[in-house]
């Protein structure tokens, strides 16, 4: 067993990916959503767990509740934010105890990432190519989970998280894991110079942003995260990374450069 792998798995006809470091824990429940098993009609087949799509919100709720049975989670405390692409992070207290899980009017504002110490509250976030970063402190038992599209990697949206557990709960990067989930591979992310320009100013690393067919620019971006929560002190060694490209896999992954108006998976994430 690599820790530093995903491994797929499956339950109550439904498909997850899960982090082998986060899973060896034995102090989360935690997998990254697939398009599989719900109840979603086109475009948004089958497993759309986003409610700001223009899916019917019926479907969704449905949706949501499979997953979270199958992870033997507690629907009606998935607690979620806004993603507005920022890299604010939202310190999750008792009265924010399952927003949004229902309605997306009601999902905490202004933030892409959030933090918690307590047990039993799914953290949720919602992706069609942008990365989820999975963090874990297994000593002070806290999580955090960071939307990272690409504004979200060029303001470091993953040291600002790892900075709000450690103001929060004593958190050490040294001490913690992260799991970085499938997202847009740079083989399928090709962007622009503002784009390019922004990310090369918190990276600065040739490996995440190369030259692509007839000069077009390809950004790397979940290992642009894997360098800056390295960056910000947490042990390569402790990073799971999955190398799996959404836009790529058509059977598993909804992907929004692939295909316009789609659905979303998730990440989700509670301290036992």
């Amino acid at each position: 067993m690599d820790l530093r792998s995903w491994y797929r798995w499956e339950a109550g006809g439904l498909a997850f990916y899960k982090a082998w470091n986060l899973e060896v824990s034995g102090i989360v429940t935690h997998a990254f959503t697939t398009r599989i098993g719900g109840v979603s009609d086109p475009p948004f087949d089958t497993l759309n767990l986003g409610l700001h799509v223009g899916d019917a919100p019926e479907s969704v709720i449905e949706n949501r509740r499979r997953c979270c049975e199958a992870l033997e989670l507690d629907a009606g405390k998935l607690t979620t934010v806004e993603q507005v692409h920022n890299a604010e992070v939202a310190v999750v207290r008792p009265d924010h105890v399952g927003a949004g899980a229902r309605d997306f009017g009601a999902a905490i504002r202004g933030a892409d990432a959030m933090i918690t110490n307590q047990p039993g509250v799914p953290l949720a976030t919602f992706y069609a190519d942008c990365v989820p970063v999975f963090i874990l402190d297994p000593v002070n038992k806290a999580i955090g989970l960071a939307h990272a599209g690409w504004k979200g990697t060029a303001a470091n949206v993953v040291a600002r998280t790892l900075e709000a557990m450690s103001r929060a709960y004593g958190s050490r990067p040294a001490d913690c894991m992260a799991a970085i989930g499938p997202a847009i591979g740079r083989c399928c992310y090709e962007v622009g110079s503002k784009v390019a320009n922004a990310l090369w100013k918190i990276c600065g690393d040739d490996r995440c942003i190369v030259r692509g067919p007839a000069d077009s620019l390809r950004v790397d971006l979940p290992l642009a995260n894997s360098r800056l929560l390295r960056a910000a002190g947490v042990p390569e060694e402790r990073i799971a990374f999955c190398p799996l490209c959404t836009h790529c896999n058509t059977t598993d992954f909804f992907s929004y450069r692939r295909d316009g108006q789609t659905g979303r998976m998730a990440a989700v994430i509670a301290l036992k």
